[in-house]
């Protein structure tokens, strides 16, 4: 067996790292008033984990909005509506695990 690693970079808006065939996981990053998502965007048979490495910004899930702020950890259940904002100044980075894999 070989050990799988990869070093995040974050220099991309949306890209895949790692994918089992039980999980995925992929960096995102987020200009200052950049959006992903709405309230058509969701994943119906997978669950997406999303950590906030940096910046700030704003999640909106099923209609509930949550800030978000380095070191949060946002869980988003298969089928619900999701939308990720950046209200901040610099750049939102996340890392987002999706069970199982969506992409």
């Amino acid at each position: 067996m070989t050990v799988r690693r990869d070093h995040l970079d974050f220099e991309q808006f949306f890209e895949v790292r790692a994918t089992t065939d039980d999980a995925q996981a992929a960096e995102m990053t987020l200009a200052p008033g950049q959006s992903t998502g709405g309230p058509d965007n969701a994943h119906p048979g997978s669950d997406q984990w999303l950590f906030v490495v940096s910046g700030s910004g704003s999640a909106t899930v099923e209609g509930e909005t949550v800030q978000l702020d380095a070191g949060d950890l946002v869980v988003i259940e298969a089928g619900e509506a999701h939308e990720v904002t950046n209200d901040g100044d610099a750049p939102l980075e996340t890392l987002n695990l999706y069970v199982p894999p969506v992409y």
